[in-house]
């Protein structure tokens, strides 16, 4: 019981021994790099050999701790935290030695990272017990206050940083003192704040322990209790399992009459609001012609205006009575298989060529030998190129480019279409794919649209597992790039 709540407490000792490994590295770098600053600033007054020798040693014996540390890995947890609490011990203890010789070479008592201790005490706190961070605090302030006392006694010698502290300082008892209360005061309160949150924490810790075990044991009073109630269950699951297909099914069938109940109040709704304006056109064009009120060399202008609108309506509802179909997912009831996009490519672009010459535009196609198929229909791969395709040649002026190509990477089989066309804003580029969406800059160059053709695409690509995106730059052209699931 007692080992069991010792390793919620002390789990993460074994990284944080080498958390401080790593820091130590940082720590060695640093003191290079400040020996080599003071060095710059105060030349010729730091004792440069002693103070890179005890950096060095710093280094030596931390690539000790480093390799002892890992090895502590394969054991049991209980040695392996009383070994991994001694490597701590040894570590803040060489730590502070390490520390108060280099503050030594470097001017004792002048030296303003004597408060650099503090970050000592601070890791004892997290490591260690808080009778030890207290011990490692007298440690600290018996280092530091013995060096400046031997020092001002003469009995070693001291480093004066000249230029930088009066050479006398080091020997005036006052200075002494006060440094020393002031530092051994800071460590005693540091210890005393971090080790009491600290044990805080543990206290916490070690509830938490025991409210874990407490709710293991009856979790496994539970789990005999619950092996009775599969038991007993397992004949009421076989008597339902007829009852749940049927049930299924049924779900099914009303999730699909669901669907298509909105896919018919959707298309009517589409249907009113947008055949509305135009029919109620062509009806006020035939009925002034049939009372009378346009001329007889005016009438054929008015039919064809009237065919015109007609004829627009009439691609309307062949698109959004395709758009129905994709909504209610009729692909579902459609027989999918493995389908070349490169050969629906080429198959489009010869239809696609002529529309492009007479427009007077370049049109090729670029196909990666050896593409996968796709699981889809050919009409709705044929659907895809075809919408992409004649909306590049549609909305790019007379000496432009077309390129649509088809490529894979490793998921996917990819289709790109690119032109030289008008090119779309960045404010209408996330609603390129909405139904009935059209910019203004296509309806000044194109009247004729009826604002599905992306939104087909977008619908069709989706429904196979795919994505279509565009980048577009107004002036320049567009680029759509569709994905589709390759084969396996």
């Amino acid at each position: 019981m007692n080992d069991l709540l010792i390793v919620p407490a002390h789990r993460e000792l074994n990284k944080r021994v080498y958390w401080l490994i790593q820091l130590r590295w940082v720590a060695v770098v640093s003191a290079l790099i400040t020996i080599a600053v003071a060095n710059a600033l105060l030349p010729n007054t730091l004792p440069l050999v002693p103070l890179v020798s005890v950096t060095l040693t710093v280094a030596l014996y931390n690539v000790f701790f480093c390799v002892y540390a890992r090895r502590l890995d394969n054991y049991e947890f209980v040695p392996r935290y009383r070994q991994s609490l001694a490597i701590a011990h040894a570590q803040i203890t060489l730590d502070l030695i390490a520390l108060t010789v280099l503050l030594h070479f470097a001017g004792g008592l002048e030296n303003p990272f004597f408060f650099y201790y503090v970050l000592h005490m601070i890791t004892a706190s997290i490591l260690l017990s808080r009778r030890a961070s207290f011990m490692y605090a007298g440690l600290a302030s018996f280092l530091f206050c013995g060096m400046l006392v031997l020092e001002a006694q003469g009995i070693v010698p001291h480093y004066n940083l000249a230029g930088y502290r009066a050479p006398s300082r080091y020997a005036e008892p006052i200075h002494v003192f006060s440094i020393s209360f002031a530092l051994t005061s800071t460590l005693f309160f540091t210890v005393y704040f971090a080790s009491s949150v600290m044990a805080r924490l543990r206290a916490e810790t070690k509830e938490l322990a025991q409210a874990h075990l407490i709710c293991e044991r009856r979790a496994q009073e539970l789990a005999q209790a619950n092996l009775i109630c599969e038991r007993r269950t397992e004949e009421l699951t076989q008597a339902t399992r007829v009852c749940e297909l049927q049930v299924q099914k049924l779900a099914e069938l009303n999730a699909k009459l669901k669907e298509l109940d909105a896919a018919r109040t959707q298309f009517t709704l589409l249907v009113t609001h947008e055949l509305r304006a135009p029919v109620a056109a062509i009806h006020s064009y035939l009925k002034l012609i049939l009372e009378g009120y346009v001329p007889q060399e005016k009438q054929r202008e008015i039919l064809e205006r009237s065919e015109r609108r007609a004829r627009e309506q009439l691609d309307l509802i062949a698109d959004l009575l395709e758009l129905g179909r994709i909504q209610r997912k009729a692909v579902e009831d459609e027989e999918t298989g493995p389908v070349q996009v490169d050969e629906i490519l080429q198959s489009v672009s010869d239809m696609m060529r002529t529309y492009a010459e007479d427009k007077g535009i370049s049109f090729s196609i670029e196909i990666t030998p050896d593409l996968p198929p796709v699981k889809a229909t050919p009409d709705h791969i044929k659907q895809v190129w075809t919408n992409l395709i004649s909306n590049a040649i549609k909305y790019t002026k007379p000496g432009g480019i077309v390129v649509a190509s088809a490529t894979q990477n490793p998921n996917y089989v990819v289709g790109v279409v690119q032109d030289t066309g008008i090119g779309i804003a960045p404010e209408h580029r996330s609603h390129i794919f909405e139904e009935f969406f059209r910019t203004d800059e296509a309806k000044a160059m194109e009247r004729h649209g009826t604002g599905l053709g992306l939104s087909i695409v977008k619908r069709i690509v989706e429904i196979y597992g795919g994505q279509i995106w565009v980048e577009s730059e107004v002036g320049k052209g567009s680029k759509f790039t569709f994905i589709l699931p390759k084969i396996t």
